[in-house]
C-alpha cells in the first residue's frame, strides 16, 4: 500500500470510528430545524464537538452570531470544509443540510489526524442562511474565505455528480403606489396599484419566451390590496432573477425592470423597487482538477459518479460566492431516488433515513480523502491553482 493510500485509509477509519456519533448529530440537527440566521442549536452542537476534538473555534465570526470557524494545524495547504445547517421554513431539513454540516465535521476530524503528520491546516467554516439570506455572501465580503487553498461542500441530492451547476441570482422587491377609491361608486377616482403589478407580471411571463434556456425569472405577489371593494392603493411583489453568468444577469435585470416600468406607465401608479445586491449569489465556478480528485475518491467508495450534472439542475447557492475567491467544489451525493426532488417533505424524510446516513458517511470520507490528496500531492495543488488563476 502506498503512503497516499495508507493516509486515506486512516482518514476513512477515523470516520468509521465516529459513525454513531456523526449519525446521532445529524439526526439531532434534523429534529431541530432552524431557519436563516437562527441556527443557534446547530452551530452550538457543531462547535462543541469540534472543540472536544481539539479544534480552535471562533464563534460569531463576520458579525453573524451563528457563523463560526474551527481550525486545526498550521500553515499551508489550508483545506476548508463548508458547513450549512439552516432549514427551510415550513419544511424543515428538506434540503438535507443536517447531512452537509455533519459531513463537513466528520471530514475535518478525519483530516485532523493527517495534518499532524504531513502539515497543513484543516478547517470547518460554519455558514448560516444558505436557503434565504445568503450567509456566505456576507461572509465572503468580510474575509471568511481568505487565505484558503481549497473549499469543499457536498450536497445531498438524488444523483451522484462531481460538477454541478448553480446560477447567479439577485432578488428584486417591487411596490406600486396608486390611489384608493370605492371600486363600485367611484372607480374612476382611483389608481389601481394591483393592475400595475398584474401588467408587469404578465409582461414577465411573455419575456420568459425570449430569454436563454438556462435563465430563470420567478416571483410572487405579496400584497394585492386589503378590501375587495376598494381600488388597491398599494401592491407589492418579490421576484428572483437567475442566469449562468453575471453579464447576462445584468442584461436580464434591465429587461425585467422594463416590465415593471410598463406597469407603472400603463396605470399611472408609482413604482418603487429595490435590488438585493448585498445578498447576490454568484454563479458556481467548480474547480475541475479538485472535482476530478473528489470523483475518484467517491468512486473508490463504490459509488458511480457522473462527471457533470447531465440533468442541468439550475438552482442557486451562495457557495458560488466562495468559488469566486478560492478553488471550490459543490458536488452532490445521492440519498434519494431520481423522482424525489430536494426542498420537499419527501426529501426531508430521506435526510433522516439509512440512505441519508450512507450519504453523510460517504461524503465525509470522500472529502477527507480529497483533502489528503491536496495535502500531499504538489502536482494536484499546482493544477488546482493554475486552473483557478486562469479563470473560467
Amino acid at each position: 500500500m502506498s503512503r497516499l493510500d495508507d493516509l486515506k485509509k486512516r482518514a476513512i477509519d477515523e470516520i468509521e470510528a465516529r459513525r454513531d456519533q456523526l449519525i446521532e448529530l445529524s439526526l439531532r440537527i434534523h429534529a431541530n430545524p432552524e431557519t436563516a440566521f437562527r441556527e443557534a442549536k446547530a452551530a452550538g452542537w457543531l462547535t462543541e464537538c469540534l472543540e472536544a476534538e481539539g479544534f480552535a473555534v471562533e464563534r460569531g465570526i463576520c458579525q453573524i452570531g451563528t457563523a463560526f470557524r474551527a481550525s486545526y494545524g498550521s500553515g499551508r495547504p489550508r483545506v476548508a470544509f463548508i458547513a450549512e445547517y439552516d432549514a427551510l421554513a415550513g419544511i424543515g431539513h428538506g434540503c438535507g443540510h443536517n447531512i452537509i454540516a455533519t459531513a463537513a465535521l466528520g471530514a475535518a476530524i478525519a483530516t485532523k489526524a493527517i495534518v499532524g503528520e504531513v502539515g497543513g491546516t484543516a478547517l470547518v467554516i460554519g455558514t448560516p442562511a444558505e436557503e434565504s439570506g445568503g450567509g456566505k455572501v456576507f461572509m465572503a465580503s468580510r474575509g471568511a474565505f481568505d487565505e484558503l487553498d481549497v473549499a469543499m461542500l457536498v450536497h445531498p441530492a438524488n444523483r451522484d455528480v462531481a460538477v454541478t451547476y448553480a446560477l447567479a441570482l439577485v432578488a428584486l422587491g417591487v411596490q406600486y403606489f396608486g390611489r384608493a377609491a370605492h371600486a363600485a361608486a367611484r372607480p374612476e377616482a382611483g389608481i389601481n396599484a394591483l393592475d400595475a403589478l398584474i401588467i408587469a407580471y404578465n409582461a414577465i411571463s411573455v419575456l420568459r419566451q425570449h430569454i436563454r434556456d438556462s435563465a430563470r425569472i420567478h416571483g410572487i405577489i405579496t400584497d394585492g390590496g386589503q378590501a375587495v371593494n376598494v381600488v388597491p392603493e398599494r401592491a407589492a411583489g418579490a421576484f428572483l432573477i437567475r442566469a449562468e453568468d453575471d453579464d447576462y444577469l445584468e442584461e436580464l435585470k434591465e429587461k425585467v425592470l422594463a416590465c415593471f416600468r410598463a406597469g407603472a406607465e400603463a396605470t399611472g401608479a408609482r413604482l418603487e423597487y429595490r435590488w438585493g445586491e448585498e445578498a447576490r449569489y454568484g454563479a458556481m465556478r467548480s474547480n475541475l482538477a479538485l472535482a476530478g480528485a473528489y470523483r475518484r475518491n467517491m468512486e473508490a467508495l463504490g459509488r458511480q459518479v457522473q462527471e457533470y450534472d447531465s440533468g442541468r439542475s439550475l438552482g442557486s447557492t451562495d457557495m458560488g460566492n466562495v468559488s469566486a475567491l478560492v478553488p471550490a467544489i459543490h458536488p452532490t451525493v445521492a440519498i434519494a431516488p431520481p423522482d424525489v426532488p430536494i426542498h420537499t417533505p419527501e426529501f426531508r424524510e430521506v435526510a433522516a433515513s439509512e440512505a441519508g446516513h450512507r450519504g453523510l458517511l460517504d461524503s465525509a470520507k470522500a472529502m477527507a480523502m480529497t483533502a489528503v490528496d491536496v495535502l500531499v500531492d504538489a502536482d494536484l495543488r499546482r493544477r488546482i491553482e493554475e486552473e483557478f488563476g486562469g479563470g473560467e
